[in-house]
């Protein structure tokens, strides 16, 4: 996927997104040339560093989106902030540098992820030992043998018996019986792997021992936040070994807490730490969303204003490139691609601090949607509501057929719903998709099986309210 032009990428995100094709552009741009960086010389590629894009728009038209489906095609570390929630650095609240430790968390998880993937299969042989174990407790050690040894004083003792003449035909005989015990106990458990292999064995109730979660539950606030609270178990490490506890559940339940736990214990966290931050470093996305409510325009003054400019200053050193302290190690910024966005209705992008404005040298202005553009979405993208829709009711056993000029028609009434009151863009069809199906959804399940088909009438009928409210609201001075 990294290899991917940047034509095939603006392909890939058109399944789920319809239109604003300057903003695809841009980003599919970006993320070519991260590719075509990785292939340049050391010396030259820590030069190179990535050009962080503006996107301008009303809220729902694609702009989070665009940044989601972006991180998810190449699997990179992605975080979507917002930028109202931070304050300046000496304020009470969260500061700038959470959004670094929040991608080096996003990036820990995708890496830890990929690596379980990895032990799945070698976690799944010793998982099925264990349950084995549960059907078929293995034969202790004799405690006569070495393995019987606790002590000074037992290796002692043992050395003196094994010394003695007169034990050594008791010994003989008693490893002929162990050996004997041994083939059976090896046969029975031979049969139950078969059956566990073959499927019979899956709603048995066996008794497993899994790891106490809880032990590491007890969290230590340091204060300054919840960035500051670390959890107890993560000072001490492995001094203070795992507890384990006693659980009863059916053998296929079983397959997958010891599956999980097992390649948990198989994969080195000290590897993956390491390979975590590279990738956030390298391949990291942070989405600044509202970031025009941190501007401060010439005419548009608050009490909060000092602190809008403050967020403003502490973002700044971040995005053009720095050493943020995490809680697995310093993470450099440096090459982290950001993309900010806002609407921009009361401010301007001109607004930001010079020094900010020129850390976002891509601009894109997104389009409005229009009536043409909602049918679409209603219809042609992977995820179309449409479909979203009939799947859901076909839960209960009714197909549910929208027409043509049915999906003309909400497509016009989203439009014209955005038009003479707030613009929320595609969020807006949500809104006249259920106020369209609370009817059919409330009554569905006690009509049985068989087809409905819903047409312009009946959504002109549910959808009349909203058209009355309109109407009058034309006439309001």
């Amino acid at each position: 996927m990294n290899q991917m032009t940047p034509r095939e990428i603006v392909r890939e995100l058109d399944k789920y997104i319809i239109g604003q094709d300057k903003a695809k552009k841009s980003v599919a741009i970006a993320l070519r040339n991260r590719y075509r960086r990785s292939l340049l010389p050391e010396e030259i590629r820590e030069e190179i560093s990535p050009k962080n894009i503006l996107m301008m728009g009303p809220t729902g038209v694609g702009k989070t989106e665009i940044a989601r489906r972006i991180a998810k095609l190449v699997d990179a570390p992605f975080v979507k902030v917002e930028a109202t929630k931070f304050t300046e650095v000496g304020y009470v609240g969260r500061d700038v540098d959470s959004m670094i430790r929040d991608l080096a968390e996003a990036s820990i998880r995708i890496t830890k992820r990929q690596k379980l993937q990895e032990k799945y299969t070698i976690a799944e042989a010793i998982a099925e030992d264990k349950i084995l174990d549960a059907f078929v407790p293995p034969k202790k050690k004799s405690s006569g043998g070495n393995g019987g040894v606790k002590s000074p004083f037992d290796f002692f003792g043992a050395f003196q018996q094994n010394n003695q003449n007169q034990q050594t035909e008791p010994n003989r005989i008693g490893t002929e019986d162990s050996t004997a015990g041994n083939s059976d106990s090896d046969l029975t458990r031979e049969q139950v792997r078969q059956q566990l292999q073959a499927g019979l064995l899956e709603d048995q109730l066996i008794e497993i021992e899994v790891n106490d979660n809880s032990a590491n539950m007890n969290m230590l606030d340091l204060g300054g936040g919840m960035d500051m609270s670390i959890s107890l178990g993560s000072i001490f490490g492995d001094a203070v070994p795992q507890k384990k506890k006693k659980k009863k559940v059916y053998v296929k339940e079983a397959r997958k807490i010891l599956k999980e736990q097992e390649a948990q214990n198989l994969i080195d966290m000290d590897q993956v730490t390491s390979e975590a931050m590279e990738n956030a470093e390298q391949n990291g996305i942070v989405f600044i969303d509202e970031i025009d409510k941190i501007a401060s325009g010439s005419g548009y003054r608050s009490g909060a204003d000092v602190s809008r400019e403050g967020v403003q200053r502490d973002i700044l050193p971040i995005v053009e490139g720095c050493v943020v302290n995490t809680k697995y190690g310093p993470l450099k910024t440096d090459h982290i691609l950001f993309i900010g966005a806002g609407a921009f209705h009361v401010s301007k992008p001109t607004d930001l601090i010079p020094e900010l404005q020129g850390r976002f040298p891509i601009r894109v202005e997104l389009e409005n949607l229009t009536k043409e553009v909602f049918v679409q979405i209603l219809t042609q993208t992977e995820n179309a509501l449409i479909k979203q829709h009939k799947l859901l009711l076909e839960t209960e056993g009714v197909n549910v057929d929208f027409t043509d000029d049915a999906v003309d028609e909400i497509a016009q009434t989203a439009f014209l719903m955005n038009e003479q009151s707030e613009n929320i863009g595609a969020r807006r069809l949500h809104t006249v998709m259920e106020n369209l199906l609370e009817d059919l959804s409330f009554n569905i399940s006690e009509m049985g099986s068989g087809e409905v088909t819903i047409d312009a009438d009946y959504v002109r009928k549910q959808l009349a309210d909203y058209n009355k409210v309109n109407e009058v609201e034309k006439y309001i001075l």
